[in-house]
């Protein structure tokens, strides 16, 4: 089954930086059509929030909580995502999720999927103070 699977995630001080990658996994051979993807971020009891957005021609937006100091970026050939993220403050602790809609096409069994919307399972930052 196509999804998507992040990585990179952990603890870094107030000030730092990290990187996460988002990549679209499947059976072998699978092939993806992905067009707009993004990175979100939910706090426990709050609202997961849209931060970074990257679409099919490249081009980014940002919420303002995280303009000026994350970038997003993505590899087509890779079928990944990736957020690089400087500046760390406390309040970017979160579960972060990306998220791509598309489809892909399984040439093995013969299958195609249409209008996907892609979840990973997240990936937990933690930035101490």
């Amino acid at each position: 089954q196509a999804q998507l699977v992040e990585s990179g995630g952990g603890v870094v001080q107030a000030g730092g930086s990290l990187s996460l990658s988002c990549a679209a996994s499947g059976a072998s051979g699978t092939i993806f059509s992905l067009n707009a993807m993004s990175w979100h971020r939910q706090v426990p009891g709050k609202q997961r929030e849209l931060i970074a957005s990257i679409t099919s021609g490249g081009s980014p937006t940002y919420a303002d909580s995280v303009k000026g100091r994350f970038t997003i970026s993505r590899d087509y050939a890779k079928n990944t995502v990736y957020l690089q993220m400087n500046s760390l403050k406390p309040e970017d602790t979160a579960v972060y999720y990306c998220n791509a809609d598309g489809g892909d096409y399984d040439p093995h069994r013969g299958e195609a999927h249409y209008g996907m919307d892609y979840w990973g399972k997240g990936t937990l930052v933690t930035v101490s103070s």
